[in-house]
């Protein structure tokens, strides 16, 4: 047997025991689902010691082999990361369990009632880079919502996932359940990618995270259902009718935050009403995090000397660092325009105190999430209050935006009758 042989084995074996464990999770009961991730939970703060340790490894490898500053970051665990997956893993405990609503009841002229049942998609196949947390995360969000989960992490936090791995499977060999609900691959070859997106009979969606290389890869060979987002070129727009403080405390939020980040903003739109009052404040605050700026010849006239000039290419870029493109426009709709054009539908505010703009800024921007005088990086399923999330969407079909238990479900219709027979 080849190499490649064997792991085709290896991922087709993976896909069958993923396939009766969803059997098997479809019918858990919220009880038992909520009583796993306790124990989860309870092995995770038992095992955080073996899994910080092999994070070390990971941060020690990624860094001799010199990955990038933000693949770093997103690597990294530390006792307050830690704290935050647990914290996630109580959020996920404490939410609605969505299996088995049944909605829309009504009756037919025929007498039959008629509904729609809420239930799991199946098996989730999972494909991301760094963020040994999405492993928790993901593992989470598929065992709550009734589905086994196949995770395929990046080769730089092989042994992060690995050591989380450990830990759930205990829980779940604990709580009774099957082991096989989650599976982590443990060979970072490429191929296995691959076959995970190609086996239909065993997978029946796949969420990518990672960068756009990948996910447009995926994209593009996957022979499964993906729910994805190509990167996050995120926008936040400063009004003339904007209030300074606000706007001067949400745009560098947006952007200084994390950097690393899918809804971390990459480009700044300002009025030009209110671009000599805003700009050259904004710019001493970026200045203070060295944030290299990119504008627009207004811009460049009004912070002479401290913005370099920005190209078309610049409009379009996520930049995942320290990099800020800015562009003054004449007004709203202008500002509109470019966003839909330049944006990845992603996430883009405005700040405004007009509440009619606002309104319109909702309706007509075409991203998957739209504030009104809050940072973009509140665009995240722990935030809106999802527990956590498998990844953000910016499709339009199944699932939009962060996506947490309900992206994990479909409906099926459900009729009840007392005998009936069509005439």
């Amino acid at each position: 047997m080849t190499a490649q042989d064997s792991i085709q084995h290896y991922m087709l074996q993976l896909g069958k025991n993923a396939r009766r464990a969803a059997q098997t999770l479809a019918c858990a009961t919220t009880n038992s689902k909520n009583q796993a991730l306790a124990e989860i939970h309870t092995q995770l703060k038992h095992h955080q010691a073996d899994i910080l340790a092999a994070n070390q490894i990971d941060m020690a490898q990624g860094q001799a082999k010199n990955l990038d500053a933000a693949l770093l970051d997103r690597l990294a665990l530390n006792e307050q990361r830690f704290q935050a997956m647990l914290d996630g893993l109580q959020d996920v405990i404490s939410l609605k369990d969505p299996i088995g609503e049944i909605t829309d009841m009504a009756y037919r002229p025929t007498g039959i009632q008629l509904g729609k049942m809420r239930v799991p998609l199946g098996v989730v196949g999972m494909i991301y880079e760094s963020r040994p947390n999405v492993t928790l995360e993901a593992a989470a969000l598929a065992l709550k919502s009734g589905n086994a989960i196949i995770l395929r992490g990046g080769s730089e936090a092989l042994h992060s996932n690995q050591a989380i791995a450990t830990a759930i499977h205990q829980a779940l060999k604990n709580v009774a359940l099957p082991t096989e609900s989650v599976q982590v691959v443990n060979t970072p070859d490429r191929s296995a990618v691959g076959y995970l997106i190609s086996m239909v009979d065993y997978v029946d969606v796949i969420v990518p995270r990672g960068g756009k290389g990948l996910i447009e890869r995926i994209t593009k060979e996957a022979k499964i259902p993906v729910i994805k987002h190509l990167d996050g070129n995120c926008h936040v727009y400063i009004d003339n009718e904007a209030n300074i403080d606000k706007a001067l405390a949400i745009a560098l939020n947006a952007k200084t935050h994390r950097y690393g980040v899918c809804n971390a903003m990459e480009t700044l739109l300002v009025n030009a009403e209110i671009a000599e009052r805003f700009l050259p404040q904004i710019a001493v605050l970026y200045a203070e995090k060295q944030v290299e700026l990119r504008g627009c010849p207004i811009t460049q006239n009004i912070l002479a000397g401290h913005v370099i000039a920005a190209t078309e290419e610049d409009w379009s870029t996520e930049y995942l660092a320290p990099i800020l493109a800015i562009k003054v426009l004449p007004d709203m709709d202008e500002a509109i325009q470019h966003i839909n054009h330049y944006g990845s539908h992603h996430s883009d505010a405005i700040v405004t105190e007009n509440f009619s703009k606002a309104r319109q800024f909702l309706a007509r921007v075409d991203s998957s999430s739209v504030m009104i005088n809050a940072s973009t990086r509140f665009a995240d399923g722990f935030e809106y209050g999802l527990g956590a999330e498998i990844g953000i969407s910016t499709d339009k079909i199944h699932a939009r935006g962060p996506v947490g238990l309900e992206g994990l479900t479909s409906q099926k219709w459900v009729v009840f009758g007392d005998g009936h027979i069509r005439q």
